[in-house]
């Protein structure tokens, strides 16, 4: 059902920390003019759990303005399950094409705790979920046997993988084959996710360089290895700034220095400041100084 870079994108703020949706129809368009496939709204990246119901459903109604008719999913990451469905119907009246369903991200479930969550807010909305599976950051693993729990209700359609383990991927498509469309969200593994079989990629550092980074993913679904390697190479660096405690101050000091955005975030988060920015204004700076150019498709 879904396929390709869906960028996780950022939410921006103006100066005095209200929605900026003239930034953000710019930015989000950026997106889409260089090809990405679909649009995630809330999410980690996009300071979700900042972000009250309305905020998130506004976020939502400019990005689906933007999206042109492409995909845009809602994020639900709220702490309780009676919160999380009502987001999600909340999401699915205001037109969401899917919803990305966190396990509760303070709690940390046990395995039928976290099937039986993920069931209740897919029962909610009533809308094609992709299953968000970070152990890292949640601290919940949504494994293969959590996901054999839930391959009946057809409402699953994807997963996010981002156990920080490659072999997931591999596990996940001998369990299922292609019931689930299998997405990486750890930037610095897209090039083995999709060597492996994923069929798209939850993208952070796309957010600042967008072409380069649905070039990675056409290449290599035209088989043209060698190619999106080398652009995946260039990458790494940038790519390894999603990976991190500081990924939106990170992300949003690359879109500042990459697409003339702001770097501005929500308390408690505070920009960058110091030499941890020195050290992140380098490694876009450098990047940027040695960008490579991008074939043809």
């Amino acid at each position: 059902m879904w396929a390709g870079v869906y960028p996780a994108v950022t939410t921006k703020f103006t100066e005095d920390d209200r929605l900026d949706h003239a930034e953000m129809e710019r930015c989000f368009g950026l997106q889409m003019d260089a090809g990405c496939d679909g649009l995630i709204v809330a999410g980690s990246l996009g300071e979700g759990p900042m972000l009250s119901t309305a905020e998130k459903l506004e976020v939502l109604a400019t990005a689906r303005a933007a999206a042109a008719g492409k995909p845009v999913l809602l994020t639900i990451n709220e702490p309780g399950t009676r919160e999380a469905c009502a987001t999600a119907r909340a999401a699915a009246k205001a037109g969401a094409d899917g919803l990305m369903v966190v396990p509760s991200p303070i709690y940390h479930t046990d395995p039928r705790e976290t099937a039986d969550a993920l069931k209740a807010v897919a029962a909610a909305g009533d809308l094609p979920v992709m299953i968000y599976s970070n152990r890292v950051a949640y601290r919940v693993d949504v494994t293969v046997p959590v996901m054999q729990e839930l391959a009946d209700d057809e409402r699953f359609v994807a997963v996010k993988e981002s156990s920080d383990d490659i072999r997931r991927s591999t596990e996940i498509i001998n369990a299922f084959g292609t019931r689930f469309d299998l997405f990486t969200g750890v930037d610095n593994l897209v090039f083995e996710a999709l060597a492996v079989g994923a069929v798209g990629w939850v993208a952070g550092i796309v957010v600042a360089f967008p072409r380069e980074s649905v070039a990675i993913y056409r290449l290599m679904k035209q088989g043209r290895r060698d190619e999106a390697l080398a652009i995946y190479r260039w990458l790494r660096p940038l790519a390894d700034l999603d990976v991190s405690t500081y990924l939106v101050q990170n992300l949003k000091l690359a879109e500042a220095l990459a697409i003339g955005s702001n770097d501005r975030v929500r308390m408690p988060r505070q920009p960058l400041a110091g030499t941890r920015r020195d050290e992140v204004e380098k490694i876009v700076r450098d990047a940027i100084a040695v960008r490579p150019d991008i074939p043809a498709f």
